[in-house]
């Protein structure tokens, strides 16, 4: 790679590690505030705080980070990338200081909002800039995904271990740093954003392209869900229902099984205060996601060599069988319990590459990039319900029953794939 190349790489793998770093740390932070608040007062009502209530403040954030990746991507052709991904960082430093200094339930809702609005505009940001001023575009996509892997993985593992030093509220505040040195030098950083794009007009680059109108966007829209596209699309919204309803309360559904129970930290380190205690349920939920980079790596390598409709069908057939599995080996032990959680981590992230893969294959070129915006928005945003369902479910039923509705959610996905094997072999 040349120097633009790198400069761009490096900016854009550090903005997307910090997204999901952010992402994943919340449901660690989700057992904490369910323990501190019991209430939540807002314009004079108080309403008690439960999985359903605080599932619905969990779930109006990342709402908005799959929501606002649809005018994300209309904002990036007019202002550029790297003024959005600027104010992405700066938001998301922001949302977390505010986070930190949150003195109940209401303003850890705003501070989620701000946090899901600042994020959502990175996708299509940073896509675009790879896309558009990186020459050796195939190795810098390659980066990009590795460090968003390790924002999932290694980012909760970080926080996880933070709180064994320090209160959730230092530790959003301290994590809330990175960004806004990040976004310091995205502001500074030298690079050329549309460097590998063909030069037009008598030599001049141009970005190009882009909805210009509400009347273009409603009728590319009415293309693109006028296809196949429509079958993929309810693929990426089970998928995301699935994903974000099984790990917004992962740690909170850990914790009070046999073989998690609390360890005082001063057992195993001497001289540490007392207080303090190890909480292996987020160490599980970190090591899930970890497994989660090597899901991808195999997914990504597998999109070349097999029709990603099968990969589609194979992925949701093995979601939906762990779905069902997962209490029963919960209660077998935490062996079993591990091989099926690396499973879970497994499949989760193994279903990208396959799904954006189809993605592709469904959609005209000349729609590809809005076609990728509804796909973000099914995932992040229609998904991000799967965190009020996961709530509303845990608060009224029981876990037995939510793993149940996300074996739902895969059956779904799996029956929508094989149709789509039968017509790719019609």
């Amino acid at each position: 790679m040349n120097r633009n190349d790198r400069a761009i790489v490096g900016l854009v793998m550090l903005a997307h590690a910090m997204v999901h770093t952010y992402e994943l740390s919340v449901p660690i932070f989700v057992t904490i505030w369910l323990a501190e608040f019991e209430t939540i007062q807002f314009a004079g009502l108080q309403v008690g705080v439960t999985e359903a209530t605080l599932g619905l403040v969990v779930t109006a954030g990342y709402g908005l980070f799959g929501l606002g990746a649809l005018p994300g991507g209309v904002l990036v052709d007019r202002i550029g990338s790297r003024r959005l991904i600027s104010l992405c960082l700066f938001g998301m430093g922001g949302a977390f200081l505010l986070l930190g200094a949150a003195p109940g339930l209401v303003a850890v809702a705003v501070a989620l909002l701000l946090w899901g609005a600042s994020a959502s505009v990175y996708h299509p940001a940073g896509l675009t800039l790879l896309s558009k001023g990186v020459e050796k575009r195939g190795t810098g996509f390659a980066y990009h995904g590795m460090a968003g892997n390790l924002g999932i993985g290694l980012g909760p593992l970080v926080t996880a271990v933070l709180l064994l030093f320090l209160d959730w509220t230092a530790v959003a505040a301290l994590l809330a740093i990175p960004a806004l040195a990040a976004g310091v030098y995205a502001t500074r950083a030298q690079f050329d954003e549309t460097a590998a794009v063909t030069a037009t007009d008598g030599g001049e680059s141009r970005a190009g392209g882009g909805v210009s109108s509400l009347a273009e966007f409603l009728v590319e829209s009415k293309t693109l869900f006028g296809g196949l596209f429509v079958a993929v699309f309810a693929i990426v919204m089970c998928s995301g229902l699935y994903y974000r309803g099984v790990l917004t309360f992962m740690p909170n559904l850990l914790e009070g099984l046999p073989g998690f129970e609390p360890i005082p930290l001063d057992s195993l380190v001497p001289g540490v205060d007392g207080g303090r205690t190890i909480h292996p349920e987020r160490y599980f939920y970190s090591g899930l996601l970890i497994v989660g980079v090597v899901g991808q790596y195999v997914g990504g390598k597998l999109t070349d060599r097999m029709p990603a409709e099968y990969g589609i069908v194979a992925t949701f057939a093995g979601l939906a069988v762990i779905a069902l599995l997962f209490l029963p080996a919960a209660s077998l032990g935490v062996g079993p319990l591990l091989v099926l959680g690396a499973a879970l981590g497994f499949f989760l992230f193994f279903a990208q590459p396959f799904y954006q893969a189809t993605v592709a294959e469904y959609t005209p070129a000349d729609t590809r990039g809005l076609s990728y915006g509804y796909t973000y928005l099914g995932v992040f945003g229609v998904g991000s319900l799967g965190g009020a369902v996961a709530g509303g479910i845990l608060a009224y039923a029981n876990p037995q029953t939510l793993f149940f509705a996300l074996a739902g959610f895969a059956s779904v996905a799996l029956l929508i794939g094989v149709y789509l094997v039968r017509v790719r072999s019609a």
